[in-house]
This record gives C-alpha cells, sequence and structure tokens, in this order.
C-alpha cells in the first residue's frame, strides 16, 4: 500500500523546494499533485517546473488529479475544455512516471438524466492518451449542490460506479479505468463506507483520505472532526470495507483544511502526525494481509484481544497456542488454545510468526528480543474487527 501526500494548502506554488522536502522526510512515498486550480493549459505549461523540482530531489508524484467543474458552475459549453484539460494532464502523467489520473465525471443541469453517455464519450476520448502514457484513469464520487445542499450524484451509488467502470474497460478493450474512493464525500451523502468498498472491490485504485463532519465540504486531518467524543466519520466500516477486499492501492492523505489552520511554523509537526496517522490506516486495513502472509501463526496474550482474533480469524488463520506473562495461567486452555510460557516460544521453526495481542507491543516485543526470540514478530489490533464478543474479560489484583 503506498502512502501519499496531497499538497494542496501545504505549499506555496511559488516557492515549493522546501515544502516536497519535507513531505519526502517524514516518510511520505509520494505525493498527490491536485491540477484543479488550473483552468488553462497555459497554467498547466507552468507546473513543468514543479516537475522538474520533485524529479530533481527524488519525490514520485504517484498521483494526479485533473482539473474539473465546481459543482455550482451554470455554464454548459465546458466540456471540451475539460476534454483539452484532462488529456493534457495526461502528458504532465506520462512525463512524470505517473499511471494514476484523477478525472471526476462530468456533470451539468443540461445533461441530467444522459450522464452516462456524456460522461461514456468523455472518458473513451481520453483513453488512447491514457494508453499512450500508460496512465489508469480514475473515476472519483462526488457530491451534487442542490440550492445549497449537497446531495448525492456520479458515482455515489457504488453499483452504478461499478457498471460505468466495467462498461468503459470492456469499450477501452483493457483495464485502463478504475476507481477513486473519496471518503469525504461518502460522508457527505451518508454512505456505508463498507457497502460501498465490497461493492467496487478490486475496482478501486487509490482512496482520498479525508475527515468531514457529514455536512460541510471540508478534507481534515482524519480523527479530528468530532461530535461529543464521536467521531463524525464511520471509519469503523471505513476499515472494514477496505480489508475485506484486501486494498492494497494508493492511500492519499487530503487533510488542506486543517493544514490551513495551522501557522506554518507548526506544518512540520503536522505532517509528522499526518504521516503517523496513515501508518495506523494502513497497519488496520492491511492486518488480514499480514495474517496471509505467514503458514504458522502464534499469540501472546490471552486477554480480550486473544478472544477476539478467535471469533474473527481463528477458523481461517489458527494459531499453535498462545503465550502469557501470567505464570498462574499457563497449562491452561483459552478459546482452544493452550496458554504456554514465553520460554516456549524459543521451539517455534523460523517461519513461524509471533502476533501479539497485547496493547503493551513495544514493551512485549523487546522482552522477546532480549529472550533471543528471532521469529517475524507482528502486532495484531481488534480495535476495527468484523465482529466483537460484548463480554469483556476483567481482572482484578488478588
Amino acid at each position: 500500500m503506498n502512502i501519499i501526500n496531497t499538497v494542496s494548502g501545504i505549499m506555496d506554488s511559488n516557492c515549493f523546494k522546501n515544502e516536497i522536502l519535507s513531505i519526502a522526510r517524514v516518510g511520505f512515498e509520494g505525493i498527490l499533485a491536485d491540477l484543479s486550480l488550473c483552468c488553462s493549459t497555459e497554467e498547466l505549461e507552468y507546473l513543468q517546473s514543479f516537475l522538474k523540482q520533485c524529479q530533481k530531489e527524488n519525490v514520485q508524484i504517484q498521483v494526479v488529479h485533473a482539473p474539473y467543474l465546481m459543482r455550482s458552475t451554470k455554464q454548459e459549453d465546458l466540456s471540451q475544455l475539460l476534454a483539452c484539460l484532462s488529456k493534457k494532464s495526461i502528458q504532465l502523467c506520462g512525463q512524470a512516471a505517473c499511471n494514476y489520473l484523477i478525472v471526476q465525471p462530468i456533470f451539468t443541469e443540461n445533461i441530467r438524466g444522459n450522464e452516462w453517455e456524456v460522461n461514456r464519450n468523455f472518458y473513451i476520448g481520453l483513453a488512447d492518451e491514457a494508453r499512450k502514457n500508460k496512465v489508469i484513469i480514475l473515476l472519483k464520487n462526488q457530491c451534487y449542490d442542490r440550492s445549497g445542499h449537497l446531495v448525492r450524484g456520479i458515482c455515489t451509488d457504488a453499483e452504478e460506479a461499478a457498471i460505468w467502470i466495467d462498461r468503459l474497460n470492456e469499450i477501452a478493450g483493457e483495464e485502463r479505468f478504475g476507481f477513486c474512493m473519496d471518503v469525504g464525500s461518502c460522508n457527505l451523502c451518508g454512505q456505508n463506507m463498507h457497502e460501498f468498498a465490497v461493492t467496487l472491490g478490486n475496482r478501486i485504485k487509490a482512496v482520498l483520505l479525508r475527515d468531514c463532519d457529514g455536512h460541510y465540504e471540508t478534507s481534515m486531518l482524519p480523527f479530528t472532526c468530532v461530535n461529543h467524543g464521536q467521531s463524525s466519520t464511520d471509519w469503523l466500516g471505513f476499515i472494514r470495507g477496505l480489508r475485506e477486499i484486501g486494498f492494497d492501492g494508493s492511500l492519499i492523505m487530503d487533510y488542506r483544511s486543517t493544514t490551513s489552520a495551522f501557522s506554518p511554523l507548526l506544518r512540520p509537526q503536522l505532517l509528522l502526525l499526518a504521516k503517523k496517522v496513515a501508518d495506523y490506516f494502513v497497519w488496520q486495513i492491511s492486518m488480514k494481509n499480514i495474517l496471509k502472509k505467514y503458514s504458522n501463526r502464534v499469540l501472546f496474550g490471552a486477554g480480550n484481544m486473544c478472544r477476539n482474533y478467535m471469533k474473527c480469524y481463528g477458523d481461517e488463520f489458527p494459531p499453535l497456542f498462545t503465550c502469557d506473562n501470567n505464570k498462574k495461567r499457563w497449562g491452561e486452555w483459552f478459546e482452544g488454545l493452550e496458554i504456554k510460557s514465553p520460554q516456549a516460544l524459543k521451539e517455534l521453526s523460523p517461519n513461524c510468526a509471533v502476533f501479539i495481542c497485547n496493547i503493551y507491543y513495544k514493551e512485549i516485543e523487546q522482552q522477546l528480543r532480549e529472550m533471543g526470540i528471532s521469529n517475524p514478530i507482528e502486532y495484531f489490533n481488534d480495535e476495527y474487527m468484523p465482529s466483537y464478543y460484548l463480554d469483556r474479560l476483567q481482572y482484578w489484583k488478588e
């Protein structure tokens, strides 16, 4: 999974060398270049200097967002301009060796009821240029503006979006089209993100990760938009959905609204936090893929986290046994697993992984390494499991 940072709201268009370096320095694997503020081919040409600076600093542009119509536009004659700008964007992708270009579907009031025909011609008109530059075009879910209210727009119905992509690929004769899931738009439209992700499946090549309150269009750092201590975004459904489809594409961090509220002096620290948040999402989404990596595994911990592991993954990925530091529990059985001493880990074959089922991950990993355990060590977490035991184990000191 690639972790990408959008440059929108972070860098000054007239002086972007330091910002590019800052993004790379904190560990992001690439950037998203948002061309949505460009409204002419001349402005796109200006971006040549930006591309050259990225190449000079060895920063990969992994996703580009093509210009698009504002929701409130009343003009009805912009399709030709959009096609021209999108083709120019594809060429810029080719120059930057970027494989993905987000191109939003066209919508204006005059094409209502005729959305598929208009967009089919629009996207197929880009296919040859995309093929020439080795670019996959990603459609994206979006909202409509109805008298100041945001409602579901093109590609917010996952089944319809899947049909569009499949038909476009069939016409193109190859897999030239995919999907970018915009988490903010899903939230604004009140959608079930688990269902949305599962329906689209492997058509999802990128995810635009942003938080909002479900009412207003903002791009905030995930987990920062809260109401009475509860997140406004259904991160549980989101993570479950991407985990279920085995998502392994590009995860794009878009928090331009949060960035704009921060002093430029604090933005380097915000970048560090954003990278930590992105790493957390990768870990959670990849949980099942990590389990699949190993043919044999044992657990460390015999509590609630172990219980949830066995409930959700015990049949598909059965552990050999579990360990615990509590001597009184050695020899007991818990959720069908024998509880053994940590010393039993020294007898494991080298390819057997140890999954720590306890929030004291680093301390336990250090303990095992000091014991001479050289097996792969992974962290298991049950915050976003498909289901839970409602009865939690409680421990009291005697």
